[in-house]
């Protein structure tokens, strides 16, 4: 069985400059998707969101993205865009101190 079966997938170290605020060597693109997203899209450039799409695909990235909060997007114009790229028609609403909370109570239980 070869060893990169195994292997967890790394992020390009150009997206240092877009995670700043997690441990980069810990991030895995399949378990850490929503936050990988939210921040490339905040903060990335246009060679960033590039792998994005080619990392997860325009159809499952669209559907990541209609997923998650709008209110963890900071860049709004960049959120425009995007929507218009992939075809986004509708986000989905939530009150991130509700979000936050939430998150808070699974941690606990």
């Amino acid at each position: 069985m070869s060893n990169t079966i195994n292997k967890k997938q790394e992020l390009p170290k150009d997206f240092k400059s877009v995670m700043w605020g997690y441990n980069f060597k810990k991030l895995d693109p399949k378990e850490n998707y929503e936050r990988i997203i939210v921040n490339t899209l905040n903060y990335g450039s246009w060679k960033q969101w590039q792998w994005l799409a080619k990392y997860y695909g325009a159809k499952k990235l669209k559907n990541i993205i209609e997923e998650i909060p709008v209110s963890e997007f900071r860049n709004y114009r960049a959120l425009h865009l995007i929507s218009l790229i992939l075809g986004i028609k509708k986000m989905k609403y939530e009150n991130r101190g509700f979000k936050i909370q939430a998150e808070r109570n699974s941690a606990i239980t």
